[in-house]
């Protein structure tokens, strides 16, 4: 029987390790979320394929996010410009800010995502099924 998580317990998680969602050419792991912090941040990696677009340009009214990007160059856009960010860039997305991701080169990129407060974790089934029926999308 798994032991359910709290924002008590320790946690530790292998490269890899998480909840999985394959989002088309990109896949979100899940580190910690909702049940791990009560919802007061979610934490995620999402990997691009090379040439991939990433969930489209949106905002959140009422969350921050930052981006680290792990692995690759990350194209991001922030309001109404692109920015092109490398390994090892911080940036912090404030609410109500439109923002959007994608990998505009010839290898696999990856970022991680913090989301404060929590609770983005809900959003992912619908996420997923989207990219299930929209299978020509990026």
């Amino acid at each position: 029987m798994k032991h359910k998580q709290n924002e008590t317990d320790e946690l530790f998680l292998k490269a890899g390790e998480g909840r999985v969602y394959n989002c088309g050419t990109m896949t979100a792991i899940f580190k910690a979320d909702e049940n791990e912090t009560d919802e007061k941040y979610s934490i995620s990696e999402w990997w691009l394929n090379q040439n991939s677009d990433g969930v489209g340009a949106h905002l959140h009214e009422n969350n921050d996010e930052i981006f680290y990007i792990l692995e690759g160059r990350i194209s991001i856009l922030i309001g109404e410009r692109w920015i092109e960010a490398d390994k090892g860039a911080f940036i912090r997305i404030p609410a109500n800010t439109m923002h959007d991701f994608k990998n505009q080169t010839g290898k696999k990129a990856g970022v991680l995502n913090f989301f404060i407060p929590g609770g983005f974790e809900k959003n992912m089934p619908a996420i997923v099924k989207w990219f299930e029926g929209n299978p020509g999308s990026k």
